[in-house]
């Protein structure tokens, strides 16, 4: 609605012809009674229990419409290989977590069945991630210690070492899955819970250099840990602070009593299987699936290792027994909670997060909608789920996506195969897996961690083009392999925050042109040929107005303007008083801060300051303070300060803050463009407005060309 009291302050020849008059839509308050009463009336309409109900199993949408035809070719040889290459995987991650390897398989069997009924993704592939795997066996370590269990590092399978706490019921490798059960559990109600409350935001503050950064980092620490399996050391687990630098001293120290059976064996497997997986990528466009040689390398090894007895004869560290079937569900150890809530919060994090992530990469890729909280919801049940059948903690893994995506996959129903395929090896083939050597489990992971050490190629391009972004890649990795994977992350996360800050706080601020005779004004310092209004400054501040950049911005104006009201009064009142008198003034302004060394005063060449406002997105209270501080100051030297491009929030906030103020008092004006402020700076100037102290309309939003 129009404020028709203060236009007729405007004779109607002084208002301009782009007058623009636009009425506002009046605030709906919100009503939490209401709110809660259409909530409760939409769950009891007919249908919403099933529409609530396909929300939460998206398979029951897409499965009805499934083409055998079209889509199950495609989906039985992706999930056969996807499930051939997470044998070896399921088996060597088990490493990772400080696990025995039945538990790396039944956590891919039953990941794979749950993602692909609540998922919303069809190409993802969930089970064990290298680096949660890590994280996961970091905690089950300490956990371990602080129970009392013998050394850690012992032989895979071998549960002879006891506790010194009183639990002399369970053995370690019984404690070591209790942990990890109840590790699970909190890694899967938090997705959960981020997922209820529709938190998949929290995903985009984990940028893609940090998440880049901690995968290289993570890649580097787990690569350490798997060197004494390559050469067959009993060195003890190091975890903690410094893990990285003291695994390797423990490496070096114990290097003579290298297992030369070991050694010999992950040399050969690591020339045989590096080759063929760069031949593999290098020919993925030609080959209609890749050629599955960690699994030939992990069968080879084990009937060579079984005929040899390389166990017995060379003493190797082995699997083991790998039983078969299932285990009868538990329910996990409430008592642990405690201490592991807070381990549990980074590995729901990075979970969720390459989870979503790799759902939305191949869902733009394929042209299909990937609901984030629905992904988060999805993992989430991944791992509570999975937690009361002897599964540890897991999320999408890109090795075995990129895999599942290449080689024809359709929709979720590949997992369904992959799951097929760990039953088969659950029920019949584990116990063939008794010889099979930890240093080729060694081998299989640090070979499915070349993409993180890939990333290092990449850090020269990412500084070129943006030399935070490198930075804030370096930062991470170095504390999450020098450090630990949790303060890493934390850092990485803190410091990606603190780059933000930083680029917000000394924003780009320029001059405007216009051009060539055009309603177009841009960067003088950017562009040539650009003609300056005679008297008249136009100043972009290219960021939001507040309290961390608010001193910037008052000292770039000035900069750029050639003209400091503080230092301008300073020097009027040296000319009026004596000259001592006024160099200590000046003085004292320079300690204050208000004044740059070197300084001078120049007189006011212009008439109109115009504050270009397009690229604030919005002003705190600091921010609207400096911006009447600045119109305060520049009207006591005769220049009036105009504001071009403010957004309906920005005016919004000038009209609550008393930007405007009064009728008659000579506020500011503000624009829609920066063509009109300077047109209307033109008038002002040339005369045409004859009664230079007529108020403009008040700023209430009804006039949005020549006010607010």
């Amino acid at each position: 609605m129009e404020d028709t009291s203060n236009k007729a302050t405007l004779r109607p020849q002084e208002i301009p012809d782009t007058f623009i008059s636009l009425e506002e839509h009046e605030p709906t308050g919100f009503s939490s009674k209401e709110f809660i009463l259409e909530k409760a009336r939409a769950a009891c309409t007919p249908g919403s229990l099933s529409s609530s109900l396909r929300r939460l199993l998206p398979v029951l949408d897409w499965l009805p419409q499934y083409s055998p035809r079209t889509q199950l070719l495609g989906d039985v040889i992706s999930g056969l290989l996807v499930g051939i290459v997470a044998i070896p995987q399921s088996i060597s991650y088990s490493l990772l977590a400080n696990q025995d390897p039945i538990y790396g398989i039944y956590t891919n069997f039953f990941c794979n069945i749950i993602y692909a009924a609540a998922a919303t993704s069809r190409h993802a592939s969930v089970g064990s991630f290298g680096v949660l795997c890590l994280m996961v066996g970091q905690s089950v370590t300490r956990h371990l210690q602080l129970a009392g269990y013998g050394d850690s590092s012992a032989a895979l399978g071998d549960n002879s070492s006891s506790p010194s706490n009183g639990t002399e019921g369970c053995d370690r490798s019984c404690y070591a899955i209790t942990v990890a059960l109840s590790l699970s559990f909190l890694v899967g109600l938090y997705q959960i819970l981020l997922g209820v409350l529709q938190m998949g935001f929290v995903a985009v503050y984990l940028s893609e250099p940090l998440l880049s950064g901690f995968v290289t980092g993570s890649s580097l620490t787990i690569i350490t840990s798997q060197m004494k399996y390559l050469l067959g050391l009993k060195t003890p687990r190091r975890d903690g602070v410094g893990s990285f630098v003291l695994t390797w001293v423990d490496i070096f120290s114990s290097i003579h009593n290298t297992n030369i059976c070991d050694l010999l064996t992950s040399l050969v497997a690591l020339a045989v299987i590096v080759p063929v997986k760069e031949l593999n990528e290098r020919y993925k466009a030609r080959m209609k699936a890749p050629f599955p040689i960690e699994l030939l390398v992990v069968i080879v090894a084990t009937v060579i290792s079984h005929y040899f007895d390389f166990e017995r004869r060379y003493h190797s560290a082995v699997c083991g027994d790998i039983p078969t079937g299932f285990r009868t569900p538990t329910v996990p150890d409430t008592s642990l909670f405690p201490s592991l809530a807070l381990d549990a919060v980074p590995i729901a994090v990075i979970g969720f997060a390459m989870t979503v992530s790799l759902a939305e990469i191949f869902g733009k890729k394929h042209g299909y909608a990937v609901s984030a909280n629905q992904e988060m919801i999805a993992i989430g049940l991944c791992n509570l789920i999975p937690s009361f059948f002897y599964c540890f903690a897991s999320s999408a893994a890109l090795t075995k996506t990129l895999l599942k995506e290449s080689t024809g996959s359709q929709t979720q129903l590949s997992g369904l195969v992959t799951s097929l395929v760990l039953l088969l090896v659950l029920l019949w083939i584990a116990p063939l897996f008794y010889s099979l050597q930890t240093s080729i489990l060694g081998v299989v992971t640090i070979v499915n961690l070349r993409g993180g050490l890939r990333k290092f190629r990449d850090t020269p391009a990412m500084w070129r083009l943006s030399r935070l972004d490198a930075v804030v890649w370096w930062v991470t990795m170095l504390c999450s392999t020098l450090v630990t994977t949790e303060i890493g992350l934390l850092v990485g996360v803190c410091f990606a925050l603190l780059c933000v800050i930083l680029r917000t706080q000394r924003p780009r601020a320029t001059l405007l042109g216009r051009v060539s005779h055009r309603e177009v004004y841009e960067d003088q310092a950017a562009y040539k040929q650009l003609s300056s209004v005679a008297n008249v400054k136009i100043f972009r501040f290219e960021c939001s107005l507040y309290y961390a950049n608010k001193d910037y911005f008052k000292a770039v104006l000035y900069q750029k303007t050639g003209l400091n009201p503080v230092l301008h009064r300073t020097h009027t009142s040296t000319d009026r008083g004596s000259r001592g008198a006024g160099f200590g003034c000046l003085k004292q302004a320079r300690r204050a801060g208000k004044v740059p060394e070197g300084a001078c005063a120049p007189s006011p060449d212009m008439h109109t300051l115009i504050l270009d406002c397009g690229a604030m997105q919005f002003i705190d209270t600091a921010g609207l303070s400096v911006l009447k501080e600045t119109h305060h100051d520049y009207q006591e030297l005769g220049v009036q300060v105009l504001l071009a491009n403010c957004n309906p929030s920005i005016r919004q906030r000038l009209r609550e803050g008393g930007w405007a103020g009064q009728a008659g008092t000579g506020a500011p004006l503000a624009f829609h463009c920066i063509h009109d402020a300077v047109r209307f700076a033109e008038r002002q100037h040339q005369g045409e407005g004859k009664d230079r102290q007529a108020a403009p309309p008040e700023l209430d939003g009804t006039n949005c060309q020549q006010s607010l």
